[in-house]
Order: structure tokens, then sequence, then C-alpha cells
């Protein structure tokens, strides 16, 4: 799994920004929910892998030089061509959020992060948009994703912390706990600076793990 190399201040400000966005969006979703428990989201994990996979002809497209990332010029292309206009700030930060392991290139499981933090935080509230990524099944795999950390963050504040994730995955069958050190497993996998709160980027880094997205092209 992708771990960060770096100091996470400079995830602060898109952090910021993701928490305030997911606090908003649980507000506006008015209570509904398509997940009741953890065997739910599991059930979902193939379809959540074969949407996701849909990406890997956008990243190739735009890897001009096949070197498996995607440098600065490269997404700036990429944003361009899908017609997401962002200010040079907006595009750092996304690039320096998403490329975790310091390589100053976004690889495929970033690139599926760095799109999906697009999708939230560019897409307006009301539903009746046009397709803003170009590819409505990605879209809607992306909102189940939403729905998913939805379910988790019980209070609605934008951000994960263990007490609520524990309590989310034992929801539903409180006679069969999920075992301490699982739920712990867990949530340590998302919480990589250990202070306790995961934002909704550490989520979709440790989220796509789970489900088992392969970085490598299949043989």
């Amino acid at each position: 799994m992708l771990c960060p190399c770096s100091s996470p201040n400079k995830y602060k400000r898109l952090d910021a920004k993701l928490e305030r966005k997911m606090a908003e969006a649980k507000r506006g979703s008015s209570g509904r929910h398509n997940f009741k428990s953890l065997d739910s989201i599991i059930m979902k994990f193939p379809q959540f892998k074969e949407g996701l996979k849909n990406i890997r002809a956008v990243f190739e497209q735009y890897d001009e030089d096949s070197n498996g990332t995607i440098d600065r010029e490269e997404l700036k292309k990429c944003l361009q061509k899908l017609q997401l206009h962002l200010t040079e700030e907006e595009v750092e930060d996304l690039f320096h959020s998403c490329d975790i392991d310091g390589s100053e290139g976004i690889q495929f499981t970033e690139f599926i992060v760095l799109l999906c933090l697009i999708y939230l935080l560019k897409e307006p509230s009301s539903s009746n948009t046009t397709s803003r990524l170009g590819s409505p099944q990605l879209e809607a795999t992306f909102d189940t994703i939403i729905e998913v950390f939805f379910f988790l963050d019980k209070n609605g504040d934008g951000k994960l912390n263990k007490k609520e994730v524990v309590k989310a995955l034992n929801e539903a069958s409180p006679r069969e706990k999920s075992p301490s050190h699982i739920t712990r497993t867990r949530f340590k996998e998302m919480d990589w600076d250990r202070k306790g709160k995961v934002s909704f980027r550490e989520f979709l880094f440790a989220f796509i793990n789970w489900v088992g997205i392969d970085t490598d092209e299949d043989n």
C-alpha cells in the first residue's frame, strides 16, 4: 500500500476543503444511505473494482511518455481535455496531495484519487448538471464511494474518527461484532499520521487498497 513519505502539513489546505465539502454533501443527502452494514459494502467490491479499472485508459492516454506516472504538464493537459478549469494553486494542491510517495509524478492509484477529489470539489451540489468527467459510469462509482464515507462518518463532520468507524463496522450485527484487532487495523490503514482523524483523501487511498485495484496491467 502507498504510504506518505513527507510532512502531512502540505495536505492541510486541501483536506480542509474536503472536510467542508463532505460535511456539506452529507447534510444535503437528507439521511439517504445505500449502505447499512460493512457486508453491504464488501458485496459491492467487484463493482467498485470494475468501475475504477476503467480509469486506466484515461491514465494511459495522458501518460505521454509511458513511464507509469503523470507529471505536472501531463496533468494540466488531462485537466484541459476534461474541461476541468482549476487554478494553478488548485492544481498544485491536488498534485502534492495525491503524490504521496513524493516521486513528483502521479501513479495510477494516485490518479484515481485525484480524479475523485476533482469530481467532489468541482461538482456543483445540484443534481441537475451535465457530466463533469465525461463518464457517467465513473461518476456513479465515485458517488457510491462517497456514500461509503457517509456510512462511516456518523457525526457528519466531514472526517472520520476511530469511535465512529468502529461503530459503523459493528452497526448491523451487534451480536457479531468485528474483532477489535480488525477494526483497529482498518482504522490504522486510513489514519496515516496517527492523529486519530481521517480525511476523505486518506480514506480514498485506503479504500482503493481494500477493493484491490492493481497498479500494474493485468497479464
